[in-house]
């Protein structure tokens, strides 16, 4: 059986189960969530958690505040991204005309501005490392 873009996440019965853009709230408790084009990024009192989207080749990453000393934010002309910087590992700078690509780091467009600040934010204020 052909699976269509348009259909993915439909079984054979029809019944739609949650794909990449659907994804069941599983961070009910979190302080902030944001979904982004390559992963939702769910802020918690204690943690931060990345959910990859089923195309990236990262897997979902959970990083308790001990570990983060900071975050990189850069709203970008089109495409932002936020950074978790984490203790004893390097960031990444991307290129001259790319940003970093890596576990750590999610990207947003201009419409996920404001809930990126605010996960920055959030981060920022319970970071420990």
């Amino acid at each position: 059986m052909v699976q269509w873009p348009w259909r993915r996440g439909s079984d054979e019965a029809g019944d739609d189960a949650p794909d990449d853009d659907e994804q069941v709230d599983t961070h009910a408790d979190a302080l902030v969530t944001c979904r982004f084009q390559d992963g939702t990024i769910a802020v918690h009192e204690d943690r931060v958690v990345i959910e990859r989207t089923r195309r990236s080749r990262f897997e979902d990453t959970d990083f308790q505040f001990e570990t983060v000393v900071d975050v990189d934010y850069d709203e970008g002309i089109t495409v932002g991204y936020l950074q978790l910087r984490i203790e004893g590992i390097d960031p990444d700078s991307g290129g001259l005309l790319s940003d970093p690509v890596n576990e750590r780091t999610v990207h947003f467009g201009r419409g996920n501005r404001d809930c990126a600040r605010a996960a920055r934010d959030a981060i920022l204020e319970r970071a420990g490392g």
